[in-house]
């Protein structure tokens, strides 16, 4: 026999940082919620990053709302330090999600918000999906890819580089995973190349050690343009000409990247120079494979021991939220951080900020919660019992 609804104020779906930082600025405002999560823990995502992996923006810029990261931390935590941040921040709020609860789908109804999962159904008078931009991989095929003989999978599969010893590996797409998995690779004693397959925008992690951040927060003020304009040359002046890499420039600069393309630009953590080195070498785009490797877009040919598809990730809202005036033809929410078209719906996590996700994430939570509290606060019926 199916368990009675059950309800609430708010219902979170995901339980990763922006799920938590939800969480802890509902509590703050008073407000009832639960939260779903379809795995076993808070922040499961940072389980199954690589090794190597550490916070691109600098801590005192990525906490979540109310609760800095520890003073002992380095100034770019490591991903089992945000894990265990994650988990303190989840204990520090009470925030206990219900684990195993895979979302199938949810629906609006008078005022009332129908959630399923697939042993139980939800009902609240607000949706906040917190689920992640990162939740689905990106994993495009190219002729011939059935033949090769190697080992092909994408970036959310890779830890480390130890396997990969005095062999050669392809890096499809110079993102910021693919960059540091790059990195990792030489440091394991492998022999990386890096196909890429238009141009690109690199930015410094640190800028006369400044993080990039704090010097992107400043220029989010002015216009793209201006902003692109005025970082133009500084940035030159610490890469140097890309062009003679083997990279070619974006014709537009990382702050109009992020806007155009909800693309943010590489934060470069040590890839320039060893590219500069010859440690990694630049590939073109791929054009088919071979048995043994791959052919590029040049007509350049080469052999390789196996290819990681650092080719991104998407959201994977759709498959719940099912054809969605909400979200774009790519399955990404038009609206984050306020409410939607649809009553009492929000997504929280969603934007792609030149000044870092968790420092976006927890503009958005704040914001959020104060709306839905003024939401709820100007009803003084119930209507969770209705249907």
């Amino acid at each position: 026999m199916p368990e009675k609804p059950s309800r609430t104020e708010v219902l979170i779906i995901g339980a990763g940082p922006a799920g938590l930082a939800m969480g802890a600025s509902l509590r703050r405002a008073g407000v009832p919620f639960e939260i779903l999560e379809r795995e076993d823990r808070v922040g499961a995502a940072w389980y199954h990053h690589y090794d190597r992996l550490h916070l691109h923006t600098d801590k005192k810029r990525s906490s979540l709302p109310y609760f800095r990261f520890p003073k002992n931390y380095p100034k770019y935590p490591s991903r089992l330090q945000v894990i265990e941040y994650l988990n303190a921040y989840a204990e520090r709020f009470a925030i206990e999600p219900k684990f195993g609860q895979n979302v199938e789908w949810a629906s609006h109804e008078n005022g009332v918000w129908y959630t399923a999962t697939q042993d139980r159904e939800y009902r609240s008078r607000c949706l906040v999906v917190a689920s992640g931009y990162t939740a689905r991989p990106k994993i495009p095929r190219w002729p011939g890819q059935d033949s090769y003989r190697g080992k092909i999978f994408h970036s959310s599969e890779y830890k480390n580089g130890a396997p990969y010893r005095d062999r050669a590996v392809l890096v499809v797409g110079f993102g910021n995973s693919g960059g540091e998995i790059s990195i990792d690779l030489h440091e394991h004693g492998a022999k990386p190349c890096l196909a890429v397959r238009g141009p690109i925008n690199v930015i410094p992690r640190d800028l006369f050690g400044v993080p990039i951040i704090a010097v992107a927060k400043a220029m989010r003020r002015l216009p793209n343009r201006l902003a692109d304009m005025l970082t133009s040359p500084v940035v030159r002046g610490f890469f140097g000409d890309l062009r003679s890499l083997g990279l070619m420039p974006a014709r537009y600069g990382p702050f109009a990247q992020v806007d155009r393309m909800a693309l943010v630009p590489i934060i470069d953590v040590g890839t320039i120079e060893l590219i500069r080195q010859g440690h990694i070498k630049i590939c073109p785009g791929i054009e088919r494979f071979t048995e043994s490797g791959v052919v590029f877009t040049d007509g350049s040919e080469l052999d390789f021991d196996a290819v990681v598809l650092a080719t991104g990730f998407r959201p994977a809202v759709s498959s719940f939220l099912i054809d969605s005036p909400e979200l774009d033809s790519s399955g990404v929410p038009r609206r984050t951080g306020r409410e939607a078209e649809s009553p009492g719906l929000f997504f929280c996590g969603f934007y792609i900020a030149p000044t870092g996700m968790f420092r976006e994430i927890a503009r958005e939570a704040k914001r959020i919660a104060r709306a839905i509290a003024k939401k709820l606060g100007k009803r003084s019926e119930s209507v969770l019992s209705a249907g």
